[in-house]
């Protein structure tokens, strides 16, 4: 949520981010709404004033025996007023806030200006492509040929872009899962959470979900929850509408939950194999962090979840989002991406994104500065990474020519010491 005031002392700034981030929130009609809504309540602190003289002149009247008629006649006019004018207060209050979920967070100066993913800015590139001596194979041809995972009874059980993975590749998944929460709470010093996989509207409005990306949720209307699209959700609800001391900051958790995404309007992309499916499991990294940390905190995270691809020896990029390919509530993202040489294209497996004070504010997360003044927290979050895109990556790059794939040998505490799988 954006602070009201900035809106009001820079709307330039706000409309030029709405432009950018390719949103349409109406920041004309917002100032136009929060001026009447001023003017009315200004209108009515003034009749209660009017109240309360009038009924001290009616008091000092009648203690003298005097005539009040008048005064009371007066202020019976000004209840009237009053009440008429507290009644039309609500509803306008009711549109300004139903406009102000619509306006996006505003992008850091050194978010680089893009109508989409074509503007985004190469940071960094870790490590080589891969030289095969024979043609790479997607990843779904591996898994077929390997016994990893059947995506035909997949569709039979949940229908299509959903994976079902099997033996060695069922393995695989949790092993990585594992590998992650081990270096991100033992060496990176986050804490482990396993939170719930449904979470409520608000918590989904805390993290700006909803309303923007409601069509994209799965919900579960007679009990009003969504499933989770990404653990963001309940690890950053953690903290809704309380004040953290000041000696908490910052706080790291980290959590496995599957995600759930129906992913509308993306059909007809991405149909086989594991790079557009409608569940899949992540790794997710949440911080609270004090303001003026925030930016370095963003850094840290983003090298928490690159280590996860150096260890495993796999070639990643780093980009900047540039304005019109970030989201909705980012204030600045990184993208990780990784080499998948099978399909020869980058997938995307972490988005490490600053938030600022955006989802504190609608989520009510605060914390007592050394002055003792309430402020709003920063979030940020990444995926610490994203499976099964991780898979694919594995598949893809550590393939043999007799199409067997050897694993990364720090694996092998995670598989049982396999870390070959044969056909």
């Amino acid at each position: 949520m954006i602070d009201i005031n900035l809106i009001r002392t820079q709307p330039e700034l706000v409309k030029a981010a709405v432009k950018n981030k390719n949103e349409k929130a109406d920041i004309s009609r917002i100032l136009q709404l929060d001026q009447q809504y001023r003017d009315v309540l200004k209108e009515v602190e003034a009749l209660r004033s009017q109240k309360n003289t009038a009924s001290e002149e009616i008091g000092r009247l009648k203690k003298e025996k005097k005539d009040a008629s008048e005064i009371l006649a007066k202020m019976k006019s000004i209840a009237e007023r009053q009440k008429t004018l507290e009644n039309s207060l609500e509803p306008i209050k009711t549109s300004l806030d139903e406009l102000l979920k619509w306006v996006p967070n505003i992008p850091d100066n050194d978010v680089p200006a893009g109508p989409d993913a074509s503007g985004n800015q190469l940071v960094k590139t870790y490590g080589e492509k891969k030289v095969f001596d024979f043609a790479p194979k997607p990843h779904y041809d591996i898994a077929e040929n390997l016994g990893l995972a059947d995506f035909k009874r997949a569709a039979k059980i949940a229908g299509a872009s959903f994976i079902l993975f099997t033996g060695h590749g069922a393995m695989l998944e949790r092993a990585l899962i594992n590998f992650m929460l081990d270096l991100h709470v033992h060496q990176h010093k986050y804490t482990e959470i396993s939170p719930p996989y449904l979470a409520n509207p608000a918590c989904m409005f805390g993290t700006g979900q909803l309303p923007k990306l409601e069509e994209d949720m799965y919900k579960i209307p007679k009990d009003e929850f969504y499933l989770n699209p990404t653990a963001e959700v309940p690890l950053t609800n953690i903290h809704r509408d309380e004040i953290l001391d000041l000696n908490q900051l910052p706080i790291y958790y980290t959590a496995y939950t599957a995600c759930f995404r129906r992913e509308a309007g993306a059909y007809g992309k991405d149909t086989r194999g594991f790079v557009r499916v409608h569940q899949f499991d992540k790794v997710e990294l949440v911080k609270f962090a004090h303001p003026e940390k925030s930016a370095e905190e963003h850094e840290k995270l983003l090298a928490d979840a690159e280590e996860v691809l150096q260890m495993l020896g796999l070639h990643y990029r780093v980009v900047k989002l540039c304005t019109g390919d970030m989201s909705f509530a980012s204030a600045k993202t990184y993208d990780i991406e990784l080499w998948a040489p099978g399909m020869d294209r980058w997938l995307e497996v972490s988005s490490c994104s600053n938030f600022r004070d955006f989802q504190a504010r609608r989520a009510n997360i605060r914390f007592r500065d050394q002055d003792g003044k309430v402020k709003f927290a920063h979030t940020l979050n990444g995926s610490g990474v994203a499976l099964p895109r991780l898979v694919i990556a594995i598949l893809e790059n550590c393939q043999q020519k007799d199409g067997s794939v050897k694993l990364p040998e720090l694996l092998a505490p995670y598989t049982n010491g396999i870390i070959e799988f044969k056909s």
